[in-house]
């Protein structure tokens, strides 16, 4: 929904150089739709146990408030029409991100998107992360909605993953990085944009 991956990354990284370390894209990239958890051990794994995690992230959170103070945060193109569509068919609408809630709140708040959704399950708010399908089911059942009936729309493998695995509707909209095969297989479609999102929606509910 947000374009603020990219942002993110640039936090990241600089925080990961000013203390002396290096992130590649190849490593960024194994980060990608995973929850805080699951990213500070992927990168505990590249860096070593004494990679000073801790520091490391609460630097980079606060370079990305920097510079989203200065920039602000980008909403993707044809969200603002989706969630209309979604409001004017009385279907309901959730977030299921694998970012902790407080950061999520924020970035909602200031892109003012918060009210737009009946439901919000964040990273820091099930036992496991994306690629495991907990963060789906649990909107599931809050929505009390059956998961084959639930369309996600992600821009990871990770969470393509975890949707196909809580057995609902996976479309693929790709941000930082293309589908690989396997991907492909698992997700529903892929699409440019949210824009044909919004078609693709349309067509499985006439369907």
């Amino acid at each position: 929904m947000l374009d603020s991956q990219r942002t993110a990354t640039k936090a990241l990284k600089n925080a990961v150089s000013y203390y002396g370390y290096s992130l590649n894209d190849e490593a960024n990239l194994l980060l990608v739709g995973r929850n805080r958890r699951d990213s500070n051990e992927i990168m505990r794994s590249i860096f070593g146990l004494e990679f000073p995690i801790d520091s490391i992230r609460k630097y980079a959170r606060q370079l990305f408030y920097e510079y989203v103070k200065d920039d602000g945060i980008p909403i993707k193109t044809g969200l603002l029409k989706l969630l209309d569509f979604l409001d004017e068919k009385n279907i309901s609408t959730a977030v299921a991100t694998s970012t902790n809630r407080d950061d999520c709140i924020a970035n909602l708040d200031k892109c003012n998107l918060t009210n737009r959704f009946k439901i919000i399950v964040c990273g820091d708010e099930v036992a496991l992360g994306k690629p495991e399908p907990d963060l789906f089911l649990k909107v599931s059942e809050l929505l009390q909605v059956a998961p084959k009936f639930c369309v996600v729309l992600e821009d990871s493998y990770a969470g393509i993953r975890a949707a196909q695995s809580a057995g609902m509707i996976p479309i693929m909209v790709p941000d930082l990085i293309e589908p690989t095969d396997e991907i492909k297989s698992l997700a529903h479609i892929v699409l440019p944009s949210l824009n044909e999102a919004k078609l693709e929606i349309e067509n499985l509910i006439c369907d």
